[in-house]
This record gives structure tokens, sequence and C-alpha cells, in this order.
């Protein structure tokens, strides 16, 4: 009988360098991580049509530096709902409750200064209000849209600071069936308070490169010393 191949084991580096790549992927914030919303919680002031694809389940926001990344998850297919929107707030250091001074007034928590609009026939724009209310069409291709999720990507130079530094903005998602009035909105997620974007740390992704290529090394030895 052929004795089976003896396989190294790692070797102390090997060891502590897979532990720091653990540390790092620990402290590294999770490019996917999402703020969750109650299902069902339509809001008492609503009247449109209570489709899943106004239902938000969680919204996203990521910071890549010269964009940034807004996306979200309904509770039904986006599109369902012909007239829906997906307004972005945007608190960039000059939000303020604006909703508030509309008929019903709601949105009490929630501050913004600028929106991004995001529509199901994958458009969009991006509507500074306390510059001027500029309105800057997002490029094609900029938003997508499969199933239950929509996405935007937003250049971070159509909304210019206003005391924040883009890393700290603030953001809020509420999905309407129209834009004529605040009984359209249909959800607020999160409620009555806004969420920052995640912003990956690069000293933590440069950690785990490193671990990783040490790891496949390790992984290439063993596959070696196994066929030999």
């Amino acid at each position: 009988m052929t004795p089976s191949p003896k396989i190294p084991r790692p070797s102390r580096p090997a060891l502590a360098m897979a532990a720091a790549l653990a540390a790092a992927m620990a402290t590294v914030p999770n490019e996917a991580a999402a703020v969750t919303d109650p299902t069902g919680d339509f809001l008492a002031t609503y009247t449109g049509p209570h489709n899943g694809d106004l239902d938000v389940v969680s919204v996203n926001a990521l910071d890549q530096g010269g964009n940034v990344t807004l996306s979200a998850i309904l509770n039904g297919d986006v599109g369902t709902t012909t007239s829906g929107v997906y307004v972005w707030g945007v608190n960039r250091g000059a939000g303020q409750q604006f909703l508030l001074n509309g008929t019903p007034p709601v949105g009490a928590g929630v501050f913004f200064d600028a929106v991004v609009i995001l529509l199901p026939d994958q458009t969009g724009r991006v509507v500074n209000i306390t510059g001027g209310g500029v309105t800057t069409n997002l490029a094609a291709g900029a938003v997508t849209v499969s199933g239950h999720g929509i996405t935007g990507v937003v250049p971070l130079s159509l909304l210019p600071t206003t005391g924040f530094a883009p890393a700290n903005y603030l953001y809020n998602l509420w999905p309407r069936s129209g834009l004529t009035s605040n009984v359209q909105i249909a959800d607020f997620a999160p409620n009555a308070s806004s969420f920052a974007a995640s912003v990956p740390e690069p000293a933590g992704w440069a950690m785990m490169i490193v671990g990783f290529g040490l790891l496949g090394a390790m992984a290439r030895r063993r596959t070696r010393a196994a066929t030999a």
C-alpha cells in the first residue's frame, strides 16, 4: 500500500498572518451591510397603492471616493407601481426637515438639503435644494433595477458639501407613488432618522490583500506536496 503523502503544517509566520487577516476582516466595514426597515410599515398618511415595491426592506450607501452607490431592496419587484419613485434625501451639512412644510407634514427627523431621485425606468437625477434647486440628470447606466432591488451610482461632484465632509453625508430613502403631494410618500428608511455611508478602510483592505496572497501561496504549496 502506498503511504499517504504527508501534508506540511502551516508555519508559525503563516499562522500569524492568517490571524492578522482575520483581525483585519473584523475591522473593515462590511460593504454589503445594510440598514433594515420593517415590512408593511406604510405611513398612516399614505393614500397610494400598498404594493411591495413601495415598502422598503433594506437600504445601503457605499462611499467609494468619487461616487456614492445608493441601493435599496423592496418588498416586491421594482416597477410594479408604474408611478413609483425612489427619493433619497441627502444631508450634506445644511439639512432641514423640508417634508414638515408639506401637506400633510411628514418626515419628522429626516433632514436633507439635496435629493437623488431614482426611477424604475433606470433613469435618475440629483436636485440640490439649497443650491438654487439645480437639477442634474444621472448618466446613462447609473441606475440599475433587478427584481426587488434598485441601485444608483451618484458622482459626489453632483453633491457639493454644505458643511459635512462627503464621507459624513447622511442618507434616508422614501419611496413614493408620485411627486406631487406628501400623501404619496409610502415609507421612510430608516424611520425618523438618517444613516451614514460605509467607507472601506484602505489599511484594512491592504492587510486583507496581503493575507489572501499568503493563504493562496500556502494552498499552492500544500497542493504540490500532496501530488508529489
